[in-house]
Protein backbone atom coordinates (compact mmCIF):
# COMPACT_ATOMS: atom_id res chain seq x y z
CA UNK A 1 0.00 0.00 0.00
CA UNK A 2 1.23 3.45 -0.87
CA UNK A 3 0.54 6.93 0.42
CA UNK A 4 0.68 10.16 -1.55
CA UNK A 5 -0.18 13.79 -0.92
CA UNK A 6 -2.27 15.49 -3.60
CA UNK A 7 -3.51 19.05 -4.04
CA UNK A 8 -7.04 20.08 -4.96
CA UNK A 9 -7.06 22.33 -8.07
CA UNK A 10 -9.16 25.47 -8.57
CA UNK A 11 -11.63 23.31 -10.49
CA UNK A 12 -12.00 20.74 -7.69
CA UNK A 13 -9.77 18.15 -9.37
CA UNK A 14 -7.01 15.98 -7.99
CA UNK A 15 -4.45 14.00 -9.92
CA UNK A 16 -3.77 10.50 -8.68
CA UNK A 17 -0.03 9.81 -8.88
CA UNK A 18 1.09 7.33 -11.52
CA UNK A 19 2.64 4.91 -9.02
CA UNK A 20 -0.71 4.64 -7.20
CA UNK A 21 -2.59 4.05 -10.47
CA UNK A 22 -0.04 1.42 -11.48
CA UNK A 23 -0.33 -0.30 -8.10
CA UNK A 24 -4.14 -0.43 -8.36
CA UNK A 25 -4.16 -1.21 -12.10
CA UNK A 26 -6.23 1.91 -12.83
CA UNK A 27 -6.03 3.41 -16.30
CA UNK A 28 -7.31 6.63 -17.81
CA UNK A 29 -11.11 6.52 -18.07
CA UNK A 30 -11.46 3.96 -15.26
CA UNK A 31 -14.78 4.59 -13.43
CA UNK A 32 -14.31 5.37 -9.73
CA UNK A 33 -16.74 5.94 -6.87
CA UNK A 34 -16.02 8.76 -4.40
CA UNK A 35 -17.76 8.42 -1.02
CA UNK A 36 -17.69 10.71 1.97
CA UNK A 37 -17.13 8.95 5.31
CA UNK A 38 -16.96 10.09 8.93
CA UNK A 39 -13.16 10.30 8.63
CA UNK A 40 -12.85 11.77 5.12
CA UNK A 41 -13.14 10.35 1.61
CA UNK A 42 -13.09 6.85 0.17
CA UNK A 43 -12.14 6.35 -3.48
CA UNK A 44 -12.78 2.91 -4.95
CA UNK A 45 -13.22 1.40 -8.40
CA UNK A 46 -16.71 0.95 -9.76
CA UNK A 47 -17.52 -2.71 -10.21
CA UNK A 48 -17.44 -3.73 -13.84
CA UNK A 49 -20.79 -4.83 -15.16
CA UNK A 50 -20.72 -8.36 -16.38
CA UNK A 51 -22.42 -8.80 -19.73
CA UNK A 52 -25.48 -10.97 -19.49
CA UNK A 53 -25.78 -14.12 -21.48
CA UNK A 54 -29.11 -15.43 -22.69
CA UNK A 55 -28.73 -18.45 -20.42
CA UNK A 56 -28.49 -16.12 -17.40
CA UNK A 57 -32.02 -14.85 -18.06
CA UNK A 58 -33.67 -18.26 -17.89
CA UNK A 59 -36.37 -18.13 -15.24
CA UNK A 60 -36.10 -14.33 -14.96
CA UNK A 61 -39.79 -13.83 -15.78
CA UNK A 62 -41.96 -15.98 -13.56
CA UNK A 63 -45.36 -17.19 -14.70
CA UNK A 64 -48.07 -18.66 -12.52
CA UNK A 65 -49.71 -21.61 -14.15
CA UNK A 66 -48.72 -24.03 -16.87
CA UNK A 67 -46.00 -23.26 -19.38
CA UNK A 68 -47.03 -22.04 -22.83
CA UNK A 69 -45.95 -23.86 -25.94
CA UNK A 70 -43.86 -22.12 -28.57
CA UNK A 71 -46.85 -22.21 -30.94
CA UNK A 72 -49.03 -20.46 -28.36
CA UNK A 73 -46.36 -17.83 -27.74
CA UNK A 74 -46.00 -17.14 -31.46
CA UNK A 75 -49.74 -17.05 -32.19
CA UNK A 76 -51.16 -13.68 -33.30
CA UNK A 77 -52.75 -11.62 -30.53
CA UNK A 78 -56.24 -10.18 -30.90
CA UNK A 79 -56.10 -7.04 -28.76
CA UNK A 80 -59.64 -5.87 -29.57
CA UNK A 81 -61.25 -7.62 -26.60
CA UNK A 82 -58.65 -6.31 -24.16
CA UNK A 83 -58.83 -2.86 -25.74
CA UNK A 84 -62.57 -2.57 -25.12
CA UNK A 85 -62.13 -3.61 -21.47
CA UNK A 86 -59.30 -1.09 -21.02
CA UNK A 87 -61.44 1.70 -22.46
CA UNK A 88 -64.25 0.83 -20.01
CA UNK A 89 -61.80 1.05 -17.07
CA UNK A 90 -60.56 4.48 -18.19
CA UNK A 91 -64.01 6.07 -18.28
Amino acid sequence: MSTATVTLSNHGRIEIPKHICDELHWESGHALILETTETGLLLRPQAAKKPRRLEDLRGFLKQDGPSLSTDDLCAPVDARADWAAAEQRCR
